[in-house]
């Protein structure tokens, strides 16, 4: 079920369990996970794409081992908030998506999110290998971490 506010996404999900965040790109695909109290997102690992089916076997194994109640899925606008071809891909992703699991997903713009992400691997003195290696969950981390602080806000989460 695709949820197109957070409260509607806070409303389909169940009181308690972990949430995922996916950072959807055109090679890899970042993932982050929260704790099951959702007050805390963690880069988890990078899923190197191929077609879709299996990129969507490995996000349902994911799910499985996790036990993720949610999926939050970076959509990438462009700077002045406008579609373009990478957003409407990432919609098509999740309609997909939606088709096979039973698991609610939420959109949470990801501008600046690979940004921010960057400089905090800079900050910590990451080499440009580690960097590019992680770049894409530590992005999922970011979305995750700003939708869990948006469900915080309209009192979703504890």
């Amino acid at each position: 079920m695709i949820c197109e506010t957070m409260e509607d996404y806070a409303a389909a999900l169940p009181g308690h369990g972990a949430l995922m965040g996916l950072d959807l790109g055109t090679k890899t695909i970042g993932v982050a996970v929260s704790d099951t109290m959702r007050s805390v997102a963690t880069p988890l690992e990078t899923i190197r794409r191929t077609k879709f089916t299996a990129d969507a076997v490995a996000v349902e194994a994911l799910l499985a081992a996790r036990s993720v109640a949610g999926i939050v899925l970076g959509l990438p606008l462009n700077m002045d908030g406008s579609e373009g071809p990478r957003l409407q891909s990432t919609r098509a992703f999740a309609r997909n998506l939606a088709r096979r699991i039973e698991t609610p997903i939420a959109f949470w713009d990801e501008r600046l999110s690979t940004v921010a992400a960057e400089r905090a691997l800079l900050e910590a003195d990451t080499s440009r290998k580690r960097r590019a290696a992680v770049i894409d969950h530590v992005a999922a981390g970011y979305i995750l971490q700003g939708a869990l602080d948006r469900l915080r806000h309209i009192g979703a989460v504890p």
